[in-house]
Order: C-alpha cells, then structure tokens, then sequence
C-alpha cells in the first residue's frame, strides 16, 4: 500500500474525474465540520474529531465512504440504492455523490463523536474532584 503524506496528494493520483469527485466529498464534509481535522489513515483520507469521524478512499468504478456501523444502521432506508457492507457504503463514480445523505451521515458521526467525547470527561472529572478533595483535606490535616 502506498503511503500518502497528506489528503491532497492521495487525490492528485487519481483521475481528474475521480479527482472532482473525491474534492466535493471532501469540501462538503470540511464545510460541515470546519473544525475536524484532515490525516491519512489506514491508507485513506481521514477527518477526524476527537477521534477518527469518517473515511474515503476511490476504487476503480466507486467512491468507498466509511462512516462506521451506526449510520449505516440509522440511515438504512435511504441507502437501500447503494451498495454496503460493514460501515461502509459505495457511490458509484458514473452518479452524482448523495449529498443529503452525507450530511446527514457526518452530522450523525459529528453528534456519535462528541456524545462519547463528553461521556469520557464525565468519567474523568468525578475522579480528578475526588482526588483533588483528598489531597485538599491531607494538607489541611498537616498543618
């Protein structure tokens, strides 16, 4: 597998058309979520948030789109004309990409992401108040 160094070069190796293609998915998704960031990652374009958002990678006739398992199952209606599997979903490359529906699907990830983000300080701050009063009370014995 080829290592890609940033997002832009991962696209400039495709054709203009699959070029166009993966550029759209990619602005839509910054416009979304003008906060995440851009990596490579298992080999394809990344946007992350906290943690790994969605993926994308061009195959020869599709454009895989991987936004994990829970959307897929959320929005299984509106996907029934596409090819899925497994957190994953196929646009073909001879069809306009689904824009609404990629919405939808990143803004669900955004919610799932910050949902588990605030869930993990919640876990976190009990424990650093708790230990934080019992440091307080051992000084306040010392004296």
């Amino acid at each position: 597998m080829k290592q890609y160094k940033n997002i832009d070069e991962y696209i400039s190796g495709f054709p203009e058309k699959t070029q166009a293609i993966l550029e759209t998915l990619r602005m839509k998704i910054r416009l979304l979520v003008p906060e995440a960031g851009e990596k490579i990652s298992y080999g394809m374009p990344t946007f992350t948030l906290g943690k790994n958002l969605v993926h994308f990678a061009a195959y020869k006739g599709h454009v895989g789109f991987y936004p994990g398992a829970a959307p897929l199952k959320v929005f299984k209606k509106e996907l029934t004309s596409f090819k899925t599997s497994t957190g994953t979903v196929q646009f073909s490359l001879d069809k306009p990409l689904p824009l609404d529906l990629i919405t939808m699907m990143v803004t669900f990830r955004v919610e799932e992401n910050m949902a588990k983000t605030k869930a993990k300080v919640k876990s976190v701050v009990p424990k650093a108040k708790a230990s934080t009063a019992l440091k307080l009370k051992s000084r306040k014995g010392k004296k």
